[in-house]
């Protein structure tokens, strides 16, 4: 097993931040296997869609419909609405398995792996890779 910490600025408003070529630089040379990606945070997500054709700012636009930034969560630290942030993972789950053949990882076409980060608190994130050989 083999495995990375890498650090990814997220910034200070709600982001969806492809990590794809990053995951690819590390699986790169591996052989076949499974690559394991991980979000060590209480307030982050990952997802697999496609970017630049609109999804992504869609995908914020929905967790802002589904998980609105007002005052009715009970977790009330941090900036106006942050109890949302901490609502995120159990829709965006903080970790994603994909298949690698050949050191390539094997994603669709339009298919990216991306840091869904609501929480404009914490401006920088960690992302583990751990890559399993076949």
């Amino acid at each position: 097993m083999r495995s990375d910490v890498i650090t990814v600025q997220t910034g200070s408003r709600p982001v969806v931040r492809d990590i794809t070529d990053e995951a690819q630089a590390f699986v790169s040379g591996q052989g076949d296997g499974l690559l394991h990606v991980f979000v060590p945070h209480a307030t982050a997500g990952l997802a697999i869609i496609e970017t630049g054709a609109g999804s992504d700012d869609d995908l914020l636009r929905a967790i802002d419909d589904l998980l609105p930034t007002d005052g009715r969560w009970r977790h009330r630290h941090g900036s106006p609405g942050h109890g949302r942030d901490h609502v995120l993972p159990a829709f965006i789950p903080p970790y994603a398995t994909l298949p690698v053949l050949d050191g390539r990882l094997a994603l669709g076409t339009w298919q990216s792996i991306c840091l869904v980060d609501t929480n404009g608190d914490n401006p920088v994130r960690q992302v583990r890779f751990t890559f399993l050989p076949a």
